[in-house]
Formats: C-alpha cells, structure tokens, sequence
C-alpha cells in the first residue's frame, strides 16, 4: 500500500509523515478522511491526484488516512515522511505556504461552482455532489493553514530535531 516516491509527491502535502506521490485520479480518498485528504487539478477537466493537507494526530485520524490509503491504485502514499522531511525543508514549506493558500482558494471556487462545462463528462449533475465535498476539503485546508498549522509544524520541528514529543513548557522552534 505504502510505495510512493518522495520525489514524486504533491508539493501541496503538508509536512509531516504522510505523504501522496503519483497517485490515481479516482478521488475517492476522501471517502475515509475527509479531515486528510484533498484533491488537485493537475490533469484537468476535474481529474488530479491526492494530497494530505492535514496530517493525522491521533490513532483514529491515522486509521482514517490508512484506509483512505488502502483506496489508492498506485498506491501511491507513503508514511516515512519523517525520515524525509528535514527542520529546513519543512521552514521552506512554511514559507511557501501563501503559494499553496491562493491555489486552495481559486480550486475551492471552481470545484464548488455548479457547473463546468469545459469538463466534459464530468460535467454531469450526477458528480457534483463529489465536487463540493472537495471544494469543502480545499476550504477546510485553507482554514487549517490560516488556524492550526503554523502550531502543528512548530511541534513538527521540533520532533524533527528531537524525535521526541516537546515536554509542558518546553519552547518549541519558531517556523
């Protein structure tokens, strides 16, 4: 389940140990972790790949991206993100951020409009339920990036550097 490729993930994957590389087009990761998952464009014509844009905290949220997962048919995730991922790499990201918001924002517009008839077939009435959950999880990931990101990316580092949980009190490194 778990084969992706770190050069080939989704530049939009928020930091942390779960990641989607080249992945298939059928979006239906979201039908397990909605709070995880997101899709782009990048094939057009309302077809792309999948994303984390949050990452999981708890056991529950982590069996959610597992089996959202499990749906891939490249199989195209991976879990090893904190071997990857370095305190600069994940500073660049943050610094970036703004790049990834504006896109967030003009897919979430376009995928929850109610109609696209540059599409084609996937124009049709029957998918658009499909597409206004995803423009919902485009806006829940720019929420996330405006309120509780910069906080899970700050404990982030600091596992990164530690590769231990930050004790009460403990300063946590600054983004």
């Amino acid at each position: 389940m778990f084969k992706g490729v770190w050069e080939e993930r989704n530049w939009r994957n928020v930091p942390g140990p779960f990641y989607a590389g080249e992945t298939d087009s059928m979006a239906i990761g979201r039908l397990d972790a909605p709070d995880h998952i997101c899709y782009d464009d990048d094939h057009g014509g309302g077809f792309g790949g999948v994303f984390v844009f949050r990452q999981p905290t708890d056991e529950g949220q982590v069996f959610d991206v597992l089996c959202g997962a499990s749906l891939d048919l490249y199989e195209g995730y991976h879990w090893d993100g904190d071997d990857r991922w370095t305190v600069e790499s994940v500073r660049d990201w943050w610094a970036d951020r703004g790049r990834v918001r504006e896109w967030a924002v003009a897919i979430a517009a376009d995928w929850g409009a109610d109609t696209h008839p540059h599409w084609g077939y996937n124009n049709d009435p029957q998918f658009l339920g499909h597409y206004h959950d995803a423009a919902q999880g485009h806006r829940d990931f720019i929420a996330h990036i405006d309120n509780g990101l910069e906080a899970y990316l700050r404990g982030y580092l600091f596992w990164l550097d530690q590769r231990r949980e930050p004790r009460p009190g403990e300063a946590l490194p600054r983004l």
